[in-house]
């Protein structure tokens, strides 16, 4: 019996991310509380907000598959979330400017029928150019990244503002780390080929 699969996110990024793997899937928004705990990393906050959102879901449908996702932008430790707006992402990206970061991209598969829970974390090294104020407004009006992690999409002219990524797992840095989240699908016992 396959199993029905469910993406919980509200992201069109993991959306379209997880059609690549040519698999039927429903999405259901998690409704999860994002805020940090006191004290929590970003590798932590990752990994327990993609488990939090994959459990929520799981809830609802336990006969489901469920794949929870989340990505934390990491600046010396400094968790940096989505900006929101043009004045945040312009401070981030003024931060960043020079700077090496660590997308922390944690993935999570649950089965509430199966007992199956799985999680995993994709950190991918970023290092930014050191940019201008001038290249910042410009990619800013030009592609107005306020809903991604780190104010900047590598998959569009944000490529421009890097000097290099280094990841085991090339998608994680737009929002789901395909290798990892394929493994556990197989692992619960979804046929993926």
């Amino acid at each position: 019996m396959q199993r029905t699969v469910i993406l919980a996110s509200t992201s069109r990024y993991r959306r379209e991310l997880l059609t690549r793997l040519r698999l039927p899937f429903d999405v259901h928004s998690p409704e999860v509380d994002e805020t940090p705990l006191s004290g929590e990393t970003p590798h932590d906050l990752a990994v327990r907000l993609a488990l939090e959102k994959a459990n929520a879901v799981a809830v609802r449908f336990p006969e489901a598959v469920v794949i929870g996702s989340d990505q934390v932008a990491d600046l010396a430790g400094e968790a940096l979330g989505k900006p929101g707006d043009h004045a945040r992402a312009t401070a981030q990206l003024r931060r960043m400017r020079g700077q090496t970061l660590i997308f922390q991209t944690a993935v999570a598969v649950v089965c509430k029928a199966t007992s199956f829970v799985q999680r995993d974390i994709a950190p991918v090294r970023v290092v930014f150019r050191d940019l201008s104020d001038a290249a910042i407004e410009h990619y800013l009006q030009a592609e107005q990244p306020y809903d991604c992690a780190g104010s900047a999409k590598s998959e569009g002219l944000g490529i421009a503002l890097l000097d290099s990524i280094d990841s085991d797992d090339p998608s994680a840095l737009v929002g789901l780390p395909l290798i990892r989240t394929s493994r556990m699908l197989r692992a619960a016992g979804v046929d993926l080929l």
